[in-house]
């Protein structure tokens, strides 16, 4: 992933967002980014909850609304506020008080030289990193979504895969899939030559972020290998294999809340904690497949499903 917005699948998922933020701002009942609306929220006790420009993001800060209204707070949504500098822009002059970010993302764009790679030692390092942007986190989830190189069963079966180590000794007969900036990237091409001495045969750029096209590119055998986000619902409903990364190319993604120092009360705080330790990487997989799968369900309306399922009876 990049470490700048990495706003995923842009072509495949643009029409389902601009849909979703239409309903979901008719439901905040204020423009993004508004400032008039900015400073009638901090006159007030309400929490205004933001999102990026992708489905994800739209159902997390949805559910993060909900959340917050469970626990007795006034709350307000402003999704779609696009890429990671506007969301953070947003953040920091008080337009918005809580956003879902990624944490390696966001450690890359508050400190573009950061090292760490493991969950752990992202959340280690996010704090000092995001100090001096006046900006904070709370609980990181173990919900994560994070980019994979992946095949097919019939792919990992032929060459014996497990991880991307497997795959090193057999990257010059194979084709991959994915972004065009993924040959850009510190974690793309370049990194996979690093980290596993793997240089492909080919690359297919596909701009769709790791989308539909990427993953049709895979199964029908166009391409052997693809770049695909690990909360795709692709990788399940068509039994794909996620290879796995013992070296780390691929940085720590967990979905965490954004926001800045002493902003929440105290009681949003700990409702948005308590609702990070139960949110799992099989959730987003079940909100995406809900939200720009078939059914192509509202972001306000699959969250507040998932809300009721978890016993959180007064979100609405």
């Amino acid at each position: 992933m990049t470490p700048s917005p990495s706003l995923r699948r842009p072509a495949a998922w643009l029409a389902v967002a601009a849909t979703a933020a239409v309903g979901l701002t008719a439901c905040g009942g204020s423009d993004p980014l508004n400032k008039d609306d900015a400073a009638a929220s901090g006159s007030s006790d309400t929490v205004t909850v933001g999102s990026a420009d992708f489905p994800e993001s739209q159902v997390v800060a949805e559910l993060y609304a909900g959340v917050l209204r469970d626990a007795g707070v006034s709350v307000e949504t402003k999704p779609g506020i696009g890429a990671r500098e506007a969301y953070v822009g947003a953040v920091k002059d008080g337009s918005v008080d809580v956003v879902p970010d990624y944490s390696g993302n966001l450690l890359l764009f508050a400190d573009k030289n950061a090292k760490a790679a493991s969950a752990q030692d992202i959340m280690k390092a996010l704090p000092t990193a995001l100090d001096g942007q006046k900006l904070s986190v709370l609980d990181a989830s173990k919900a994560e979504d994070k980019d994979a190189l992946v095949v097919t069963q019939a792919t990992a079966e032929k060459y014996h895969l497990k991880s991307i180590e497997d795959l090193s000794s057999v990257c010059g007969e194979l084709v991959m899939a994915g972004p065009p900036e993924f040959q850009e990237r510190a974690y793309g091409t370049s990194g996979l030559k690093q980290r596993y001495d793997c240089s492909f045969k080919s690359f297919q750029p596909i701009n769709d972020g790791g989308g539909p096209l990427t993953v049709q590119a895979l199964t029908k055998g166009d391409a052997q290998v693809a770049d695909i986000f690990t909360t795709t619902p692709a990788i399940q409903d068509q039994k794909l294999v996620v290879l796995e990364d013992p070296k780390d190319n691929f940085i720590a993604q967990q979905v965490l809340p954004l926001t800045a120092p002493d902003r929440l009360p105290q009681k949003a705080v700990d409702a948005l904690n308590e609702f990070s330790a139960k949110l799992t990487t099989e959730d987003l997989i079940d909100l995406n497949r809900k939200v720009s799968g078939d059914a192509q369900q509202n972001p306000a309306d699959a969250a507040k499903q998932w809300l009721s399922d978890h016993g959180y009876d007064k979100a609405s």
